[in-house]
């Protein structure tokens, strides 16, 4: 049997981290004599998550350009230049039968060398709108793998193939948990449970929400519960709030350790419009208000949850609103029975299951 060699790029959040991994793992269960190398971008989260992962990783100094301040792009491009660089040295010395790219800074340099070196590429697009990078990438690229339909605006329709987004193994599986859940979380199952979530970072305008808002969730504590994951940044503050709200049913922390547990306990999420976050929801059929972040390229997370919310999927708050009206609607929502299901059984229709397998059978017709 061919002992494969892949070059796996992307990162830069746990949106990409995650689905990277997951392609690298089916491959490996595979393909145990696989060699799986990553290249991600230096100081960025990739960098510890891989490893812990049990890969190899290589950094380039690539970074995202400044829209805000123009001047310092001339850093930019010299980083740009010097990640070229080390991309093709890195292509060269570990000769790769494939090189896949699942978003992320350091994808584009690296999928760039690879075609110009006549490595065969595949592309994951995860969001409902692709970005410039995947665009330009897309013109060499042997397979486009994305997870939603209507992508050949973006990309040459021939070499389209929808396989949805990779989700890790345990969320597939997390349904029928939501006893042994809501003991983790010494929670009622008498209540219903929202579930606020904003990345392992956080983020800034759903935890404010929840902030301004507690007497309202206080007020409604007989009939609701909140499981509140904070990030990284917000959990000093968001503690601080809650010690005038001593009592109140809330469990609170920057990090979850068991997302499996949480979203089975949870009658309704709130969440960023993270592409990753959204193909979990769909196959986990949860009912979600989404919040997108106004702070990524091309605003995708709006066009991520508008695909949703056309076909009736999912409710969006503009991040600009959220502070004076999500808990209120979070609360309206939460004890309408008839609009929970609705909302769970739209948003299931949307699931693509075993999406690292589909991906993983896209490479091996490539390189086979």
């Amino acid at each position: 049997m061919k002992q494969y060699r892949i070059i796996i790029s992307g990162g830069g959040t746990g949106g990409h981290i995650f689905p990277a991994i997951s392609i690298a793992n089916t491959f490996r269960r595979r393909f145990p004599e696989a060699e799986i190398l990553f290249v991600g971008a230096e100081d960025r989260m990739e960098m510890e998550k891989v490893p812990a992962a049990g890969y190899r990783i290589v950094g380039l100094p690539v970074s995202g350009f400044d829209r805000a301040r123009l001047m310092n792009n001339i850093r930019v491009v010299g980083r740009l230049v010097k990640s070229l660089r080390l991309a093709k040295k890195t292509i060269r010395e570990f000769k790769p039968d494939i090189a896949v790219g699942v978003g992320g800074y350091a994808s584009g340099p690296t999928l760039w060398m690879a075609a110009s070196l006549g490595i065969p590429t595949l592309i994951q697009e995860q969001n409902s709108y692709a970005g410039v990078t995947n665009k330009l990438l897309a013109k060499k690229a042997s397979k486009i793998c994305v997870a939603y339909d209507g992508m050949e605006k973006f990309f040459p329709a021939d070499r389209i193939v929808v396989t949805g987004n990779p989700v890790r193994r345990d969320l597939e599986e997390a349904q029928g948990k939501r006893e042994e859940a809501l003991e983790f979380f010494k929670l009622s199952p008498e209540k219903k449970t929202i579930l606020v979530v904003g990345g392992s970072l956080g983020a800034r305008t759903i935890n404010r929400s929840i902030q301004g808002d507690l007497d309202k969730l206080f007020a409604a504590e007989g009939e609701v519960q909140v499981i509140w994951q904070t990030g990284r940044y917000y959990q000093e503050e968001a503690l601080k709030h809650l010690k005038a709200y001593r009592g109140m049913r809330i469990w609170c922390s920057d990090f979850i350790t068991r997302m499996d547990y949480a979203y089975s306990a949870a009658d309704l999420i709130i969440s960023r419009a993270g592409a990753s976050s959204i193909s979990e929801l769909c196959l986990l059929r949860k009912p979600v208000i989404l919040v997108p972040s106004p702070n990524v390229a091309e605003d995708h997370q709006t066009k991520n949850a508008l695909a949703l919310v056309e076909k009736d999927a999912a409710i969006m708050i503009a991040d600009k609103d959220a502070e004076a009206q999500l808990v209120s609607k979070a609360l309206e929502v939460v004890h309408d029975e008839e609009r929970l299901r609705t909302l769970s059984h739209n948003i299931a229709t949307l699931a693509h299951h075993q999406s690292a397998e589909h991906i993983v059978d896209e490479i091996v017709k490539i390189i086979s």
